[in-house]
Protein backbone atom coordinates (compact mmCIF):
# COMPACT_ATOMS: atom_id res chain seq x y z
CA UNK A 1 0.00 0.00 0.00
CA UNK A 2 1.39 3.05 -1.23
CA UNK A 3 1.98 5.95 1.83
CA UNK A 4 0.99 8.88 -0.19
CA UNK A 5 -1.30 9.73 -3.15
CA UNK A 6 -0.49 10.19 -6.87
CA UNK A 7 0.61 13.43 -7.36
CA UNK A 8 -1.02 15.54 -11.05
CA UNK A 9 1.87 16.58 -12.98
CA UNK A 10 0.79 20.42 -11.59
CA UNK A 11 1.66 19.81 -7.74
CA UNK A 12 4.54 17.79 -9.02
CA UNK A 13 5.89 20.73 -10.63
CA UNK A 14 5.22 23.19 -7.91
CA UNK A 15 6.99 20.29 -5.82
CA UNK A 16 9.58 20.22 -8.06
CA UNK A 17 10.16 24.10 -8.27
CA UNK A 18 10.17 24.15 -4.46
CA UNK A 19 12.78 20.94 -3.99
CA UNK A 20 14.41 23.15 -6.54
CA UNK A 21 14.76 26.30 -4.43
CA UNK A 22 17.24 24.25 -1.90
CA UNK A 23 19.23 23.42 -4.93
CA UNK A 24 19.12 27.47 -6.20
CA UNK A 25 20.02 28.51 -2.99
CA UNK A 26 23.16 25.88 -2.95
CA UNK A 27 24.11 26.90 -6.42
CA UNK A 28 23.82 30.88 -5.40
CA UNK A 29 25.97 30.69 -2.71
CA UNK A 30 28.80 29.17 -4.65
CA UNK A 31 27.95 31.31 -7.48
CA UNK A 32 28.37 34.39 -4.76
CA UNK A 33 30.86 33.25 -2.90
CA UNK A 34 32.99 32.36 -5.91
CA UNK A 35 32.51 35.77 -7.77
CA UNK A 36 32.68 38.31 -4.97
CA UNK A 37 36.12 36.59 -3.55
CA UNK A 38 37.68 36.49 -7.23
CA UNK A 39 37.85 33.11 -6.91
CA UNK A 40 37.02 32.85 -10.60
CA UNK A 41 34.57 34.29 -13.40
CA UNK A 42 30.71 33.94 -13.06
CA UNK A 43 30.45 31.04 -15.77
CA UNK A 44 32.62 29.15 -14.29
CA UNK A 45 31.43 29.81 -10.76
CA UNK A 46 28.28 29.10 -11.98
CA UNK A 47 28.67 25.76 -13.48
CA UNK A 48 30.31 24.38 -10.42
CA UNK A 49 27.30 25.84 -8.19
CA UNK A 50 24.94 24.23 -10.43
CA UNK A 51 27.03 21.16 -9.90
CA UNK A 52 26.29 21.51 -5.65
CA UNK A 53 22.47 22.16 -6.32
CA UNK A 54 22.02 18.74 -8.32
CA UNK A 55 23.62 16.96 -5.41
CA UNK A 56 21.10 18.67 -3.67
CA UNK A 57 18.10 18.50 -6.00
CA UNK A 58 18.54 14.69 -6.18
CA UNK A 59 18.15 13.38 -2.61
CA UNK A 60 15.44 15.76 -2.20
CA UNK A 61 13.23 14.94 -5.76
CA UNK A 62 14.28 11.23 -5.24
CA UNK A 63 12.03 11.29 -2.04
CA UNK A 64 9.88 13.87 -2.32
CA UNK A 65 9.14 15.28 -5.64
CA UNK A 66 8.82 11.41 -7.58
CA UNK A 67 8.91 9.40 -4.20
CA UNK A 68 10.93 6.70 -6.62
CA UNK A 69 11.02 3.40 -5.48
CA UNK A 70 13.43 2.43 -7.83
CA UNK A 71 17.13 1.72 -7.33
CA UNK A 72 19.45 5.00 -7.27
CA UNK A 73 20.94 2.23 -9.96
CA UNK A 74 18.72 3.35 -12.21
CA UNK A 75 17.72 6.57 -11.15
CA UNK A 76 21.04 8.26 -10.32
CA UNK A 77 22.79 7.95 -13.28
CA UNK A 78 19.96 9.36 -15.72
CA UNK A 79 19.57 12.38 -12.79
CA UNK A 80 23.29 13.05 -13.31
CA UNK A 81 23.00 12.90 -17.14
CA UNK A 82 20.08 15.65 -17.47
CA UNK A 83 22.09 17.51 -14.95
CA UNK A 84 24.80 18.21 -16.46
CA UNK A 85 23.08 18.62 -19.65
CA UNK A 86 21.78 21.23 -17.53
CA UNK A 87 25.07 22.46 -16.20
CA UNK A 88 26.29 22.88 -20.19
CA UNK A 89 23.10 24.73 -20.95
CA UNK A 90 23.25 27.15 -17.64
CA UNK A 91 27.28 27.80 -18.87
CA UNK A 92 26.35 28.32 -22.29
CA UNK A 93 23.39 30.50 -21.30
CA UNK A 94 25.25 32.43 -18.77
CA UNK A 95 28.26 33.38 -21.40
CA UNK A 96 25.84 34.35 -24.28
CA UNK A 97 24.02 36.51 -21.34
CA UNK A 98 27.19 38.07 -19.73
CA UNK A 99 29.60 38.24 -22.31
CA UNK A 100 27.32 38.51 -26.14
CA UNK A 101 24.79 40.91 -24.46
CA UNK A 102 26.21 42.57 -21.46
CA UNK A 103 24.02 41.20 -18.87
CA UNK A 104 24.84 41.31 -15.08
CA UNK A 105 26.11 38.02 -13.50
CA UNK A 106 23.37 37.91 -11.49
CA UNK A 107 20.36 38.68 -13.97
CA UNK A 108 21.45 36.31 -16.20
CA UNK A 109 21.90 33.20 -13.51
CA UNK A 110 17.91 34.23 -12.50
CA UNK A 111 16.90 34.19 -16.10
CA UNK A 112 19.44 30.98 -16.50
CA UNK A 113 17.45 28.98 -13.64
CA UNK A 114 14.40 29.70 -14.99
CA UNK A 115 15.00 28.44 -17.98
CA UNK A 116 17.34 25.31 -17.34
CA UNK A 117 14.18 24.70 -14.63
CA UNK A 118 11.48 24.05 -17.48
CA UNK A 119 13.95 21.76 -19.69
CA UNK A 120 15.26 19.54 -16.96
CA UNK A 121 11.55 18.69 -15.02
CA UNK A 122 10.18 17.70 -18.29
CA UNK A 123 13.54 15.02 -18.60
CA UNK A 124 13.64 13.77 -15.39
CA UNK A 125 9.66 13.67 -15.03
CA UNK A 126 9.64 11.47 -18.40
CA UNK A 127 12.58 9.52 -18.14
CA UNK A 128 14.24 9.44 -14.96
CA UNK A 129 11.57 8.74 -12.32
CA UNK A 130 9.37 7.97 -14.55
CA UNK A 131 7.44 4.59 -13.76
CA UNK A 132 8.01 2.63 -16.80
Amino acid sequence: MKLFVKQSRFSQFVVYACVGAAGTVAQYTVLSSLVLVHACGAVLASGLGAIAGAIVNYILNYRLTFRATASHGKTAPRFFSIAMTGVAINSALMFALIYRLQVGWLTAQCITTACVLILTYGANSLWTFSQA
